[in-house]
Parts: structure tokens; sequence; C-alpha cells
């Protein structure tokens, strides 16, 4: 009689341990977090876009962080030669100097020695505000474009979020259509277009916010090398109202 219960309460033990097991297991299964290919099957076809949005945004952090840096815009050793070039009065020299190495500072000194070059008049303020006009107006431009590279960050920070938006209106119209279906796979597809209006909508925020970011900090790198770009063209100003002969000019 001893041995039948012991026998009992081993076997009563065993099938409680064995529905534990099974029980912790269900519980870890439902609160397991999704792996983040799981999580892009369940955005569908916009993640595919969203995908693409996001290699783009970071191809352009790359090459913002190359192009808008001073090396790139106004390189010292190529504003050292012009400068010098420019006080020995060598105007062509500086020019073939500048039409070799092609940068943001080299475009404004040729603006400013093509304008000495082609000038005739001969009235010393009028020659002055020609040449600061030919510099100023380079030197917006080459702004105007440095700007206009960091905006595409902006873009994308726009744009991402209404991406994520387009997948969370696909996700929900998807769920109400399961609503109304009276087919036995009604909470699956419920669940796939909640599913989907969350994930689209969060990954398109995740492109948003960095891009946001990035544009802030390179808007700001913008700026600082457009004031490096004024004092240069203001050196170069300096340097090209020096008086000269028509022979220097013209070398």
């Amino acid at each position: 009689m001893k041995l039948l219960l012991s026998s009992a309460s081993a076997f009563l033990a065993s099938v409680a341990f064995t529905s534990a097991q099974e029980a912790s297991a269900a519980v870890s299964d439902s609160n397991a977090v999704p792996t983040l290919g799981q999580l892009f099957q369940q955005g569908g076809i916009i993640m595919w876009v969203l995908l693409a949005v996001s290699i783009f945004a970071i191809s352009m952090v790359l090459y913002l962080a190359v192009v808008l840096r001073e090396g790139a815009v106004a390189p010292r050793a190529i504003v050292r030669d012009v400068t010098d070039t420019l006080q020995k009065g060598k105007l062509q020299e500086a020019r073939r100097i500048c039409d070799y190495h092609h940068c943001a500072f080299s475009h404004i000194a040729m603006a400013g020695i093509d304008a000495v070059t082609n000038l005739s008049e001969k009235d010393p303020s009028t020659i002055a505000s020609i040449i600061e006009d030919a510099i100023e107006g380079e030197g917006a431009r080459q702004a105007a474009r440095m700007d206009g590279r960091s905006e595409w960050l902006l873009d994308i920070s726009s744009i991402a979020p209404m991406i994520g938006l387009l997948g969370t209106v696909i996700g929900m119209l998807t769920a109400f259509h399961a609503v109304g279906d009276v087919s036995a796979a009604r909470p699956v597809v419920l669940a796939n277009g909640v599913s989907m209006a969350l994930v689209t909508t969060i990954f398109g925020l995740v492109i948003a916010v960095p891009c946001a970011v990035f544009y802030a900090i390179f808007r700001r790198v913008a700026r600082r090398l457009s004031a490096v770009l004024e004092c240069r063209g203001s050196e170069v100003l300096q340097l090209l109202l020096l008086p000269r002969s028509d022979e220097e000019k013209t070398e």
C-alpha cells in the first residue's frame, strides 16, 4: 500500500512538473521579443520603401560628412597658394591654381579674378564695387549650395513619417476588413493588420528622428563654413584691389 501511494505521488509530481514546464514555455513564447526580420515581415511592402529611404539617408550622412568640412570647402594649401600669388600680382597664375583645384573657395577667387580681368572702368570706386559684387554673389551661391545639400536630410525627416503613416493606414484598413470577415482566420488577419500599422509607424519615426538630428548638425556646420568662405573672400577682395598695371591683369 505504501508502495502504491509513493508511486502515485511520484506520478502526480512528474505530471505537475511537466505541466509547469509547458506553462513556462508558453509564457516565454508569448513574451518573446520579435526579431528585426519578423518585424520587417509584419510591416509588409511599406518596409521595403522605408528600407530604401534609410539607405539613402545613410548615404547622405556619409556624403555630407565628407564634403562639409573646411578641408574640402577651403583647403588651407589652396588658400595660401592663391593669396601668395595674388600678392605678387600674378592674376592668371592664381586663376590657373583655382581652375586646377575645384572647391568653393576656388570658385569665389575665380569670380573676383575674372571681374578684374574683364574690367574696363577706370573709376576706383566702380571697380571695387564690381569686384565686391562678383565675390559676394559667388559666395552666396556656394553657401546656398552647401545649405541645399544638408536640406536633403530635412526632406527625409519629413517624408519618412508620412510613409510610415501610409503603412499605418493600410494596416488599419486590413484590420477593419478582418472584423467583418466571417472566416476562421479573422483573428490572424486582424493581428497582422494591427502589427503592420504599428511597425511601419515605428520605423518611419526611427528614420526621421536621426535625420532631423543630423540635419541640425550639418546646418550649423554649413553656416560655419559660410563664415569661413566670407572671410577668405574678403582676403581675396583686398588683394584684388591692390594697385596693378594692365600687364599684370592679362599676363
